[in-house]
């Protein structure tokens, strides 16, 4: 039986591989109908060198004509589909299929031999002055494979480096910011001589000089005379920084340097919107500082960043006068300073229908300082069926939330450099939310401190909750949950009793985002192999409980401390998460994901509160299964009115491989591979085999796999992923255990819908 149910999966699969594979193989004998007599598709294309220190991936960008874009790298599915369309261009249907596929690439030599001669001249620049790139051809049939070969020679190198100032200003200027050209440093091997080292080093001057008062410099001020008459492959470099005008001979022809004067408002509407204090704070820049080109781009960045600004420009203005001084205009406009908004949305919780709705006012401005206040009102209801033993009452909620961020610091004693170099917002939020349940009602109040600051170029992130606080309160339980969940011994919860009952928080964390690419910055720039890392601390009750502890104050009949008659939770929680991406081709790449997070109740608290508590599965974990449907560790739920509190943990590792295509239009795909699972600090005894254990825990790391379709329009992605379970730690018989060799589609497959990316 084992036997005939194995035959059947692989029919199954062998059905949509074969037809997938035909589209592909029918496609392919319609496109010769496309390549003009006497020439040729381009089928692929190559860059080698024997010298690894040449990139041939940075060549790569010099080749004019790419193959036909390929579905995972693998099936050549868009020039399929162009294929499958008439010659008559006027028929509908064959201008859709065109529009959804890819036209051939006809190979287009004249372009190759200029690829060839750009790519030779490239080479060159690195040093080999005598490099060259040899074309290789393959044709069969009407197909084409080109091959371009470097054959570097052997590269020059700086046998001497000098630097020539004619500006006598400017060269003090430069003694006493200790300019040393790059390439002029001692060294125990000679440097290579390449033409982009010495544009660097060209670009490199002038960022220095433009952050030092020089406003008026520019690269063309600065050109090198190169000797390679030497011999040996060798070459004698001189860079030569002209004075302003070309000429050494005149005082007056000096680079100037360039000091802030006047710094002036244009309001729009001709009356001020800002207090002047708020504009001071939003100055990069200060009367009588010298002129620095990065200042002038952070204040423009600044100004766009306050939310009662709609549009700002920056000008600088010269003086008549001949002088040394610059003026600085900067020109504001308004943006809307109120505003409202309605929301309306449909529930579906297990059949459960419901509606709710939302309305949002916003002031952008509120006290003349760039405050943007916010204020929205919630309600909701379903209607519950299905309970027996429960009065006949549905789901009731109504919230309100309300918020102040101001845009800069508002904490004492930090530096003012502190102050001024940092892009820093206060944030303090509060919240009131009332669920009426028919098992229960419950109340939840929360007031958060928090600081959001980062540099200029925004790489480094940091996120202070100095202070979060939640008070959970539980007007009411009905006797039929009491009973039957908290108060019985038999089927008593004690995570679910815990979770049940009021709760006093207060926490403060800390959150790090670091990005190797900077917000804005191209990947030529920094690389196509960019990365995230994430590291967030948060703790709680540590003073509270010291607190108590010393004075020595009176505990419930549970042990625990107590603030105002209610228990406080006191924990420690670590999180770590790491995103890599690989840049394969334009349409292609691989992005990798790995997390891991640890939180430890412990003194006034066993067991951690359920807001707290990780879980897993879901659109961003595992995507073989749904949210909260994964562990902890090998854990089975058998009660699904409370397996929500159950299959919570303290401990989770996701790690996650995405390979992502783009298909056609504005629709993208993915193939993923997920790994991981949730595990509990402690045995809890309703949570039996949930508890991390070294020898073991390898074991119950769940897997899934799937495929994914993405709608991208820039600003928003929304998502589609269909996961399939391939290991369930949940089972220990091998046919359950590895349903990827017996998969049903009931049980293992798992849909996603999501906006924005998975990581």
């Amino acid at each position: 039986m084992s036997y005939l149910c194995r035959v059947n999966h692989v029919k199954r699969l062998i059905k949509p591989v074969l037809l997938l594979h035909f589209l592909i193989v029918l496609g392919g004998c319609h496109t010769s109908r496309f390549i003009p007599e006497d020439e040729y598709l381009l089928t692929g294309t190559s860059v080698s060198c024997e010298d690894k220190l040449v990139r041939t991936e940075e060549l790569q960008a010099y080749m004019p004509q790419r193959p036909n874009s390929k579905w995972f790298s693998i099936f050549n599915v868009p020039l399929g589909i162009y294929s499958l369309s008439g010659r008559d261009s006027t028929k509908r249907f064959n201008r859709f299929l065109r529009h959804l596929g890819e036209a051939p690439v006809i190979y287009d030599r004249e372009r190759t031999i200029q690829a060839c001669n750009n790519m030779q001249l490239a080479v060159r620049n690195q040093g080999y002055l005598n490099a060259e790139v040899l074309l290789l051809e393959k044709a069969k049939k009407d197909k084409m494979k080109i091959f371009y070969r470097i054959v570097p020679h052997e590269r020059y190198h700086i046998h001497e480096f000098s630097l020539d100032v004619q500006d006598d200003s400017l060269r003090r200027i430069l003694d006493s910011l200790d300019y040393h050209p790059a390439l002029a440093l001692n060294s125990v091997h000679r440097k290579p001589y390449s033409i982009n080292d010495l544009d660097a080093e060209r670009s490199r001057l002038y960022g220095l000089l433009v952050e030092n008062g020089y406003y008026k410099f520019n690269k063309d001020f600065v050109h090198f005379r190169v000797d390679t008459t030497f011999g040996q492959h060798l070459a004698d470099v001189e860079m030569i920084v002209r004075a302003a005008s070309g000429s050494a001979d005149t005082a007056s022809l000096s680079h100037r340097r360039y000091h802030i004067g006047n710094i002036t408002y244009d309001f729009q509407d001709e009356k001020p919107f800002l207090r002047p204090k708020v504009l001071r704070n939003a100055m990069a820049i200060s009367k009588g500082g010298l002129y620095r080109e990065k200042d002038m781009h952070e204040t423009y960045a600044r100004l766009t960043r306050l939310s009662a600004v709609m549009g700002s420009n920056v000008r600088i203005e010269e003086r008549n006068d001949d002088s040394d001084t610059i003026d600085v205009n900067i020109m504001l406009s308004p943006s809307k300073r109120n505003s409202f908004s309605a929301e309306l949305e449909g529930t579906n919780s297990a059949g459960d229908f419901g509606a709710a709705a939302s309305v949002t006012y916003q002031n952008r401005n509120l006290f003349r300082g760039s405050e943007l206040f916010n204020i929205k009102v919630r309600g909701a209801f379903e209607a519950i069926k299905g309970l027996s033993g429960y009065a006949d009452q549905n789901f009731i909620e109504y919230s309100i939330e309300s918020g102040i961020t101001f845009p800069d610091f508002k904490f004492p004693f930090l530096r003012p450099s502190f102050r001024r170099n940092a892009q820093a917002t206060t944030e303090v939020n509060l919240a009131y939310d009332s669920q009426d349940r028919p098992e229960f009602h419950r109340r939840v109040l929360t007031g958060v401190l928090r600081y959001r600051w980062t540099r200029r170029n925004r790489q480094l992130q940091h996120r202070f909750d100095l202070l979060d606080i939640d008070y959970v309160f539980m007007p009411w339980i009905s006797d039929t949950f009491r009973e039957k969940y908290l108060s019985d011994p038999q089927n008593r919860n004690a995570i679910l009793k815990y979770n049940y009952e009021n709760l006093f928080i207060m926490n403060w964390s800390y959150h790090l985002s670091y990005a190797s690419r900077p917000l804005g910055a191209s990947a030529s720039n920094y690389g196509t192999n960019a990365y995230t890392i994430r590291l967030g601390l948060e703790t709680a009750g540590n003073l509270l409980y010291g607190i108590t502890n010393a004075a020595r104050t009176k505990q419930n009949d549970d042990g625990q401390y107590t603030l105002f008659n209610i228990a406080y939770a006191q924990y420690t929680k670590l999180d770590f998460a790491f995103c890599k991406s690989f840049l394969i081709n334009k349409n292609n790449s691989l992005a990798l994901h790995a997390a891991l997070g640890i939180a430890v109740p412990y003194g006034n608290s066993y067991i951690l509160p359920y807001e707290k508590r990780y879980f897993s599965g879901g659109a961003n974990s595992v995507r073989g299964w749904s949210v909260r449907e994964l562990g902890p560790g090998s854990f089975k739920g058998s009660d699904g009115r409370i397996d929500f509190i159950n299959q919570t943990g303290d401990i989770k590792l996701d790690l996650n491989a995405e390979y992502r295509t783009h298909l056609f239009w504005k629709i993208d795909g993915a193939a993923f591979i997920d790994a991981g699972n949730i595990w509990t600090i402690r045995d809890y005894k309703d949570q039996p085999r949930g508890q991390f254990r070294f020898d073991e825990f390898w074991k119950q790391i769940a897997v899934s796999y799937g495929l994914g379709l993405r709608l991208n329009f820039n600003f928003f992605i929304l998502r589609f992923d269909a996961g399939m379970k391939a290991i369930n730690p949940a089972y220990t018989t091998r046919r359950e255990h590895f349903p990827i060799t017996h998969p049903k589609l009931k049980r293992d497959f798992t849909f996603h819908f999501a906006v924005g990316m998975p990581f």
